[in-house]
């Protein structure tokens, strides 16, 4: 099928009268069932793409693209996840009775036809998919070609839960040209797609951003900061530490720079440097001047700071207070997850209100910035952007709203 076929399709589907939640969850129910059902072929077709990717993709991101029993149960249990949640179409988000009477009421509504752009996680298919059914609206998946196999063995699954739901399966389509052509298509697709959402590394994401003449979503790459005040209860911090780094290196919400405060080199970087070395897979460290001074390590470039590393790879920096800190993060970051490891509530409260990010955290892991973790289910993508989301993509994230103006012959 082309991709204007598929836009055709999801168009017409999304123009349909919305489903009731309870169909709606009874889809999600089905769809979770079909994922578990599924798990031979899935599992087959990820072990295609797996051997198509070998010596083409990194470590950690073969990591990313692979998946096993456990990882396809978790996907089945996101699905789930979203049934309990509520309805997000059709809420009254705020009435104004004007004195003329006119009732003005401002009613949460399906976004339409979503698109998403998305690398090789095989993941985001079932997450996409599900939140866009919950929300009522058409999704249109264009998977990275790493990923393919599996995300056409994914949809398939997905698709034959709608239709035991009684719903139609042009609701949930992949695209089937793995070209770039077709991810300009979506781009351009202008009176098609309602809402364009990239998620991968930051040459797609600009390159959507920049060329899409769809309304469109700018989702984050991660140059995600931790500070290390001179406060901090050092043994907590090697704690999140290590676990914002290395659980899960190829993920947007991992640790990519680290901030020191220079009062506590002397004591906290070789404490940092064995904790680190000690793991089952060692971090490089990138120092700057001040730290190499400290401890041995590669010294850090000038990119080093400003560069999403995706894998097991840290560049840490020596800083002389929070708002050497605050200005760091502010000038290099990209406005995703960062943290202060503090015992000062007015060091912990002056980093929270200035810190110009998404999700700011005092003395826990940035790998918490994920919709499952902030009870949204699952979620579409992280938003660094100010309108019209921000953070973590949920299902309210994903509806738009109208006003309904209810009268009694009033004119103007």
């Amino acid at each position: 099928m082309t991709t204007q076929e598929i836009l055709t399709l999801a168009k017409k589907e999304a123009q349909k009268a919305l489903p009731s939640n309870a169909v709606r969850n009874r889809a999600l129910a089905e769809m979770a069932d079909c994922l578990s059902e599924s798990i031979p072929a899935i599992l087959a077709a990820n072990q295609k793409d797996c051997e198509q990717s070998q010596g083409k993709l990194s470590e950690v991101m073969m990591d990313r693209l692979f998946l096993n029993e456990a990882r396809i149960q978790a996907m089945a249990d996101g699905v789930r996840a979203l049934i309990d949640l509520d309805d997000p179409c059709g809420k009254t988000l705020s009435t104004v009775v004007r004195e003329n009477g006119l009732v003005i009421d401002k009613v949460s509504a399906p976004m339409g036809v979503i698109a998403i752009i998305y690398e090789s996680r095989p993941n985001v298919t079932s997450d996409a998919a599900a939140l866009a059914v919950k929300a009522g609206s058409a999704v249109i998946l264009r998977s990275g070609r790493n990923a393919w196999e599996s995300a056409r063995a994914i949809t398939d699954a997905l698709q034959k839960g709608l239709e035991k739901a009684g719903l139609c399966k042009d609701r949930i389509q992949l695209i089937e040209d793995r070209s770039h052509a077709s991810a300009e298509e979506l781009m351009h697709a202008k009176g098609y797609v309602d809402l364009l959402i990239p998620r991968g590394g930051a040459g797609l994401i600009q390159t959507c951003v920049r060329e899409a003449t769809v309304p469109c979503i700018e989702t984050g790459t991660g140059i995600c900061h931790i500070f290390v005040d001179e406060s901090a209860d050092q043994e907590k911090a090697l704690a999140i530490i290590e676990n914002a780094k290395t659980s899960r290196p190829s993920v947007c919400n991992a640790e990519e720079v680290l901030l020191v405060h220079r009062n506590i080199l002397e004591t906290f970087l070789p404490k940092l440097r064995q904790r680190l070395d000690r793991g089952r897979h060692p971090v490089e460290l990138r120092l700057d001047e001040e730290c190499l001074r400290v401890i041995p390590g590669v010294p850090a470039s000038e990119t080093d700071f400003d560069t999403e590393f995706l894998d097991y790879i840290l560049a840490v920096k020596a800083v002389g207070s929070v708002n050497e800190a605050v200005d760091h993060i502010n000038l290099h970051g990209t406005h995703h997850s960062d943290a202060i490891l503090t015992e000062d509530e007015s060091a912990a409260s002056l980093f929270a209100r200035q810190v110009d990010s998404a999700c700011v955290y005092v003395n826990a892991s940035t790998r918490f910035t994920d919709g499952g973790e902030f009870g949204l289910g699952c979620e579409m993508g992280i938003s660094t952007q100010k309108l019209h989301a921000r953070g973590p993509m949920g299902l309210q994230e994903l509806c738009t709203y109208k006003y309904i103006i209810r009268g009694n012959g009033q004119i103007r």
